[in-house]
């Protein structure tokens, strides 16, 4: 009898324990699954679309509803300098190597991200450019820093200058309280590779639904041909590369020889 008593007890603490159940999942599309640059490229506006559905026999859904997606772009080692003025000459004097972080980082949402949850469950979840993991080399050791260090504050700011990094907090759109579209704007120079979309939904402070979508951005046309000849045979494209400029000094040379 006391062993049946202790099971129940047991059932019961790991019933009120456990995570509630989901009532919400998201459907997700894009509009493009593949970015082809060329060389007329000049950038894009991809468009997600997607609703929030109730999972089958779950409660009905809410009456409002947050969501942040985090576009993440292929993962880079990036180094930033600090530069002072010395002898009236400005050199560089210190850096930092930021190791394996996303090349493109796009943080968006229908509202600021401080008002969607309360800070830690911001940082657990990594949403907003403050509190995105961005590993830095200090020393021997590899590791995150606080969102106001120096380095990372200087490093955020100039992918964010160059349009690599941003935080919109307005575009997310809900056309109905469960369908939504946002816009991803893609610069001229976007990096190519493979690009992951993290789809978040909140109410009232919490997660309650998740998924993701992916899309890969390569290079078409003779760009296509070029790099794949640079990376695939590097020699025999800096040969080619040094023999055209040769041949290119040479033509002026003739062309516009005096007598």
């Amino acid at each position: 009898m006391m062993r049946r008593t202790a099971l129940i007890l047991l059932a019961v603490i790991l019933a009120c324990g456990a995570e509630p159940a989901v009532a919400e999942r998201l459907v997700v599309s894009l509009s493009n699954q593949r970015v082809a640059i060329n060389s007329n490229f000049v950038g894009e506006e991809l468009v997600l679309f997607g609703t929030i559905e109730p999972d089958a026999g779950k409660t009905p859904l809410r009456s409002a509803y947050d969501l942040v997606v985090t576009v993440t772009g292929p993962r880079q080692t990036l180094r930033t300098r600090r530069k002072q003025r010395v002898l009236g000459i400005w050199v560089n004097v210190d850096s930092r190597e930021f190791v394996r972080v996303p090349s493109y980082l796009a943080v968006l949402s229908n509202r600021p991200v401080a008002q969607i949850a309360p800070r830690d469950t911001l940082r657990r979840l990594q949403i907003g450019l403050d509190n995105f993991l961005l590993p830095q080399r200090i020393g021997p050791d590899i590791a995150d820093t606080v969102r106001d260090e120096p380095f990372r504050l200087a490093f955020v700011r100039l992918q964010v200058r160059q349009g690599f990094y941003r935080e919109i907090t307005a575009a997310v759109t809900f056309l109905t309280p469960t369908v939504f579209r946002t816009a991803i704007p893609l610069p001229a120079d976007v990096p190519t590779g493979k690009y992951g979309f993290d789809v978040k939904l909140f109410a009232e402070g919490a997660m309650v639904a998740r998924t993701n979508s992916a899309l890969e951005v390569t290079k078409a046309g003779i760009e296509q041909y070029v790099a794949d000849a640079a990376r695939d045979h590097g020699f025999l494209y800096g040969l080619v590369t040094m023999l055209m400029a040769l041949l290119t000094g040479w033509i002026a040379s003739v062309v516009f020889k005096r007598d």
